[in-house]
């Protein structure tokens, strides 16, 4: 039980003194940087669904 809470009192330690944490600045950047890569991949993703999705009606119309 003793190393249990010394676990938990260095790790509530190094938290509040050791972890640099980012500003909200630095936060929103990067929330708005996800989101559009988010968006492209998203947008490649249906794109190639569509091409593929054609190309086999096509192949199976075909044949």
């Amino acid at each position: 039980m003793n190393k249990l809470v010394a676990f938990v009192k260095e790790s509530y330690d190094e938290m509040r003194t050791k972890v640099t944490w980012p500003k909200y600045s630095e936060l929103q950047g990067s929330s708005v940087l996800v989101l559009v890569a988010s968006l492209i991949f998203a947008l490649f993703i249906g794109v190639v669904d569509l091409a593929f999705e054609n190309a086999l009606k096509w192949f199976y119309n075909a044949f």
